[in-house]
């Protein structure tokens, strides 16, 4: 195990109703003025929105609003929430949605109060400090409510990249899985999916002896496969949501990722599908992943029999690990299909002929040098290949 520092204050009330307390939680981490970032019409149709602003009234608090956040969120409308802010004098972000409208809500409160432009943050600048930021999840996914990383998409050019900093970690996040229950299947299993990917690229590690964070995945991971199928049977199952949401946080907040190295190619790699495609993200890792570890897997078959064993159930085959490896990520992906996930580029509507263009962008674009890296550093080589695996 890796030396490692790990910062993690963020204050999660967890259950149903505790919408209702948000106006009591910005006031306990010292905002006054708000601004309330969200998406689309769900929040205000399911009269979401109205209670958290009479939650806000009644501790005396002022806001104001800006919504219009899209999955993949946009440079523009970081722009446009960092003059509103200033000119307002916000001084917290409330994010009222997804991950998208969290990660939205971090750039926004990250561009605030730095000089220069918001968008040297996503290329590669850590981030220091921000407005504070709550948030009340409307869906279980990216695990953004209680990471210190964001991910937003430029629109010059189309690329999209994350973030990172103690500094955008929530102060405070609202977790009530009965507001998941309005979603769809389909956005379910793309949460699923994501939630998954967060646990597999930390699970992809050269670190030796992590024994604690292992088990510690897998865990996740047997809870997902659980609980996954329960909620798409019965999307009102508010005990399966509660398990999927409160993993979801567990997976992507680095608890599991301390101490050891980690991977992060099959997200990098999907990110492309999805900048260019704007397809849903948990649908591109669908794809991605499996094809992602089919061409990394002798680097470290052993890493990818063991979960194939402890999660998926696999016997091991001592005389051959490669089968039992290549078990396992086919298990993994029969499970991605049996919650309605895609399983190559048509299902996704990406196209072969666009593979030079999703290669240039991911090893060249935004002043990337040819290559990425985490568990098996890719050239451009590599990851056309990988591209092609989907087809």
């Amino acid at each position: 195990m890796e030396n490692f520092n790990f910062y993690s204050p963020t204050y999660f009330s967890f259950g149903k109703d505790k919408e209702n307390e948000a106006g009591a939680l910005v006031k306990r981490f010292g905002g006054s003025k708000v601004l309330i970032h969200y998406g689309g019409g769900s929040v205000v149709r399911s009269g979401l929105l109205d209670r958290v602003k009479a939650s806000l009234k009644a501790e005396g608090i002022e806001f104001c609003e800006l919504g219009g956040v899209k999955p993949n969120p946009r440079s523009g409308l970081v722009y446009e929430g960092i003059e509103l802010c200033k000119k307002e004098k916000i001084d917290f972000v409330l994010a009222v949605g997804g991950g998208s409208t969290i990660d939205s809500s971090k750039a926004i409160a990250a561009g605030v109060v730095y000089d220069g432009d918001f968008w040297d943050f996503y290329s590669g600048k850590y981030i220091e400090e921000a407005l504070p930021v709550g948030t009340i999840l409307t869906i279980a996914a990216a695990g953004s409510e209680g990471s210190p990383d964001s991910v937003i998409t430029n629109e010059d050019g189309m690329f999209k990249r994350g973030a990172t900093g103690d500094a955008i970690r929530p102060r405070f996040s609202i977790l009530n899985p009965a507001l998941t229950q309005t979603l769809s299947p389909y956005q379910t299993a793309c949460g699923i999916t994501d939630i998954m990917a967060h646990l597999y690229e930390r699970y992809l590690t050269n670190t030796r002896d992590v024994e604690v964070t292992d088990r510690l995945i897998e865990a996740l991971l047997l809870t997902m496969v659980h609980e996954g199928p329960k909620v798409i049977e019965d999307p009102n199952d508010y005990n399966a949501r509660a398990n999927i949401m409160w993993a979801g946080m567990m997976a992507h907040n680095n608890s599991c990722g301390v101490g050891r190295s980690q991977d992060w190619n099959s997200h990098n790699i999907e990110h492309e599908l999805s900048a260019l495609y704007d397809c849903a993200h948990g649908t591109g890792l669908a794809v991605t992943m499996p094809a992602v570890f089919a061409y990394v897997m002798k680097h470290d078959v052993m890493r990818f029999a063991q979960v194939a064993v402890r999660v998926w159930g696999c016997q091991m085959d001592f005389a051959n690990p490669e089968a039992t490896a290549r078990e396992g990520s086919k298990r993994l992906q029969q499970f991605f299909i049996s919650i309605g996930m895609p399983r190559n580029f048509a299902e996704l509507g990406a196209k072969e002929e666009d593979i030079p263009v999703l290669v240039r962008s991911l090893c060249r674009g935004d002043g990337r040098q040819g290559s990425i890296s985490g568990f098996v550093t890719l050239n451009e080589d590599d990851c056309a290949n990988i591209y092609r695996l989907m087809v």
